[in-house]
């Protein structure tokens, strides 16, 4: 017997989504999560409309969570160069102070069982998952899920082949108090080492996420004189850092940021979002991934814990359904990143885009997905 049908290791947006899921089909679950709700994190703040139709599936009221709706992107390179189209699909902004603490809230209303511990261990015996915490508590489950984000412990535990190998990415975000940012829009801009997004959240501040590249930051390792110095140099960058009051004491950072290829299984743990693999920020669509990830995982472990399937059955299948939905979306991601971040090669695709709107929303469409419906 065990404590549980499914533990799920991490209570971002893909371990509560996968709770409430699972929950909602009536089986027991245990998220372990290392903090309490609500808190922020360091993410874009964006999330593709695409995942609306789901999360109302499972009684999240987005419509209630004052999310700003967001139609327009727009994207400049280093000097300054721009240019703007409508989003196919568009989106929300949603602080993940409130995103979490709404899913959380779901989840609990489901029973969804919570422990506010940092997950040490997590073996697989025979059949069946150990998962023990920080505090010596120990848990037992039919599957697990690992949702515990970028990276982490865990991933030197299980001896994951992409935690061997440093990774130069720097994430840093903040909130900032700037009335003259659109509502309905969400700003890509490209510096020197590294490229950040602009987008308002529910509380009307405007979030700031950058990722740079840890070789451009170290020369001052200071988020301050980083801002000054590099960041500024792009226009649009220097008019909102020059104008915009910081709400944060501190801005929030993340070291190590990788986005190696990951595998969506690991010792026959599902990975889940950024556990699985992570989609560069620059495309805007690393939450609604996450969100879908979980949807992705929660049919296939019901359909294991109904009795219609296997444990390698349910590997394979997840898998394959992670491979076809994810896979392309990623490789897209990495390879205008790749573009972006050369200076020369990023003015001549801005040309390029410039002079076809279509061109630009086409791009959009390979790192976005479709409405996700149960």
């Amino acid at each position: 017997m065990y404590d549980y049908d499914v533990i799920i290791v991490g209570g971002g947006l893909a371990g509560l989504t996968a709770a409430i899921h699972l929950s909602q089909e009536k089986h027991s679950v245990l998220v372990l999560e290392k903090k309490t709700y609500p808190h922020h994190k360091v993410c874009g703040e964006y999330v593709s409309n695409e995942i609306i139709p789901y999360l109302n599936a499972l009684g999240v009221p987005m419509d209630s969570s004052k999310a700003v709706q967001i139609d327009n992107l727009t994207l400049s390179t280093v000097s300054g160069k721009w240019t703007q189209t409508q989003l196919p699909l568009g989106g929300i902004g949603i602080s993940r102070y409130s995103f979490d603490h709404l899913l959380h809230q779901r989840a609990v209303a489901n029973d969804v069982k919570f422990v506010f511990e940092s997950v040490t261990e997590i073996e697989f015996k025979a059949d069946f998952f150990e998962v023990s915490t920080e505090n010596d508590q120990t848990f037992t489950s039919k599957v697990t899920i690992g949702a515990y984000g970028k990276r982490s412990p865990i991933d030197k535990r299980l001896n994951r082949d992409f935690i061997k190998q440093k990774s130069g990415w720097l994430g840093v975000k903040s909130h900032y108090e700037f009335d003259e940012f659109p509502e309905n829009q969400v700003a890509l801009h490209n510096f020197k080492g590294g490229y950040g997004g602009l987008s308002k959240t529910e509380t009307g501040a405007v979030n700031f996420c950058y990722l740079a590249s840890y070789s451009s930051f170290q020369k001052l390792k200071n988020v301050s004189d980083f801002n000054e110095k590099v960041v500024s140099r792009n226009p649009f960058l220097n008019d909102f850092l020059g104008k915009a009051t910081p709400i944060f004491n501190e801005p929030l950072t993340i070291a190590q940021i990788s986005f190696q290829q990951k595998k969506s299984i690991e010792n026959h743990i599902l990975m889940c979002g950024d556990t699985a693999g992570l989609i560069h920020p620059l495309c805007g669509n690393g939450m609604a991934m996450a969100i879908h990830s979980a949807k992705i995982a929660s049919e296939q472990v019901n359909h294991f814990l109904k009795d219609t399937s296997n444990r390698k059955q349910l590997e394979t299948a997840y898998e394959k359904e992670w491979q076809k939905t994810f896979k392309k979306r990623l490789w897209m991601g990495r390879h205008l990143q790749s573009l972006l971040l050369n200076e020369e090669m990023s003015n001549l695709a801005l040309r390029a885009v410039t002079t076809s709107p279509a061109l630009l929303r086409k791009l959009v469409r390979q790192t976005h997905g479709k409405p996700i419906v149960c």
